[in-house]
Formats: C-alpha cells, structure tokens, sequence
C-alpha cells in the first residue's frame, strides 16, 4: 500500500501532504471527494476518509483555491465537483515548491553521519 514493508505511513505525515496531494489530484481538471481518494490510495499515500477531506476541501473553497459545481448524478445522487481556480493553481504551484526543498533538506539531514547531525 504505502511501503515496501506494506506498514501504512505515519498518520502525522498522512496529514502533512494531504492538503498538497489534493491539490495535486484537482490539477488534471475537475474531479469530486471519493475520486480524490482513490487516487490517493492508488499512488500508495495511504487511506483517506471523507470526515478527513471534505473539511479540507470546504477550507480550500474558503481560501479561494477551489470552486465547487453540484452536478447531477445519472443514475444516483448527484455529486460535488471540485476545481482549481487559478489562485489554487499557484498555490499548488507553491506548496510543490516548497514540499520540494523541505524534502531535499530532510533527506540531506538523515543521510548526516551520526555523529554530526545534532549540534554538540
């Protein structure tokens, strides 16, 4: 699922990179909650609940980035659709940037010998 280990990922690094990896699911055009998480899932970030992504996409919607269509659903209950506006296509543009350089460091870091990591 997450690992090669096949061990979930630590909730807090779930949490970390959801509002980005949602972000980045919206990019390819509009899309709504359950397909977000499928595609979350599929590219091995975890499991994902609606309790958990709604309130973020609500807040999205808040700041501008997103915009939301109910549309009717063909043979059930119709559907949110979420899309990025161009303020949330810079934000992701941002928040990659920035997902990017604070990987590099951590990894940089951990990669220190032991003995060298930690200011004595």
């Amino acid at each position: 699922m997450s690992s090669s280990l096949e061990e979930p990922w630590p909730g807090d690094w779930n949490r970390a990179s959801l509002g980005l990896c949602a972000l980045q699911a919206l990019s390819g055009g509009p899309t709504y909650g359950y397909a977000i998480i499928t595609a979350l899932e599929q590219a091995g970030l975890g499991t994902f609940k609606g309790g958990t992504l709604y309130p973020l996409l609500a807040r999205f919607e808040t700041a501008g980035w997103v915009d939301v269509e109910w549309r009717p659903g063909e043979s059930g209950p119709g559907r949110k659709y979420f899309s990025l506006t161009p303020a949330g296509r810079t934000e992701l543009d941002r928040q990659r940037k920035q997902w990017h350089t604070f990987t590099t460091s951590t990894t940089a870091f951990l990669a220190t010998a032991p003995d060298r990591g930690v200011l004595q």
